[in-house]
């Protein structure tokens, strides 16, 4: 924006910065990159590979020997770099002849101008578009932080999150901006509204939740605790989505039904909600009464499968006759993350 034009190409290494894929002139750029690069009118392009010698590293080399910028004890803070190294580069540098071809740069840059792409003005900052949805508190949450939307509408907005500033756009129009809080900092309501922010109007975190869905799964019954608390200890489940879907369950079926299919489920190490659905359907089939026995055709011993496998051992069920967590005979653990047996 500077000189007000582009080059066409700017050749970068294979970093995942802006590649999404591929290596080279196969490199597939990230489309937010590309979409940056498309509104200054250049292209992204990736090196091949071992090729480093393709980019330009004089500026860096040049900068790191460290006698360029005015000398001091110190070095200047991060907002005072601009102003000491603005002349550096605009005035001393551009008018410095290169050590070995002795080329001026400010006389090679109107030349290249004819090869360059100019630039328009003015080109809008850029942005990250998020679409989000408005809760009953009128709130939208973007990276942990609370936003208010104006209005009574509780509708979806959309929210273009910049630099150091969000705006959020409703039926594309914009209604509210706000500058983004310091780096760490969560769960902050901010409003424009002054003196509204009152203490029982600022929406509640989503970790609250899941904590009192668990509270009363666990008031149902120890046996529902017992599963409970074991399914909470099995690594890889998502917690909080299991939480809701069983407390869902819950409201489906009979306490008593309930209660007898988290039993069945606890003995055989169940934690699939589809499974828990079928025992508990099993469960309301069943009732009081006992399945009766399968009718076993029992010429199936005469099969040459059946004679081939007779031989190998029976399977070890008793794990399945011992409480959750405790060890077994082989000193292991008395639980395991994949369901050994499912319900068909």
């Amino acid at each position: 924006m500077f000189w007000g034009h582009a080059a066409k190409q700017c050749i970068i290494d294979n970093t995942n910065l802006a590649r999404l894929r591929g290596s080279g002139r196969q490199a597939v750029i990230v489309p937010e990159m590309a979409a940056f690069a498309e509104a200054y009118g250049f292209t992204f392009l990736c090196h091949e590979l071992r090729h480093p010698n393709r980019k330009a590293r004089r500026g860096a080399e040049f900068l790191e020997r460290g006698d360029q910028l005015p000398a001091g004890p110190h070095l200047p803070e991060p907002g005072g770099l601009e102003p000491a190294g603005a002349p550096v580069a605009t005035v001393r540098m551009e008018h410095r002849p290169a050590s070995k071809t002795g080329l001026i740069p400010a006389v090679a840059f109107e030349h290249e101008c004819s090869c360059l792409a100019p630039l328009p003005a003015e080109l809008p900052a850029p942005y990250c578009s998020l679409e989000r949805t408005t809760d009953v508190y009128g709130y939208v949450l973007v990276e942990g932080n609370y936003y208010w939307v104006p209005g009574t509408k509780r509708e979806d907005v959309k929210v273009l999150r910049y630099a150091e500033r969000l705006k959020i756009y409703q039926q594309r129009k914009c209604v509210a901006e706000y500058v983004l809080p310091a780096d760490g900092v969560k769960k902050t309501p901010t409003s424009t509204r002054r003196g509204m922010l009152r203490r029982g109007t600022c929406p509640s975190t989503a970790s609250t939740v899941p904590s009192t869905r668990k509270q009363r799964l666990r008031a149902l019954g120890p046996e529902v605790a017992a599963y409970v608390d074991y399914a909470l200890t099995t690594p890889g489940l998502q917690r909080h989505r299991f939480l809701r879907e069983l407390w869902a369950l819950s409201h489906k079926v009979t306490p008593s039904v309930f209660v007898q299919a988290l039993q069945r489920a606890l003995r055989y190490r169940v934690v699939q909600m589809e499974t828990l659905e079928r025992i508990a359907w099993l469960c309301m089939n069943q009732g009081q009464q006992l399945l009766p026995f399968a009718d076993v055709d029992e010429s199936f011993r005469e099969r040459p499968a059946y004679q081939e496998g007779c031989l190998t051992d029976e399977p070890d069920l008793s794990l399945y006759d011992e409480p959750p967590g405790r060890k077994n005979s082989r000193g292991k653990n008395n639980r395991c993350g994949k369901n050994p047996l499912s319900l068909n």
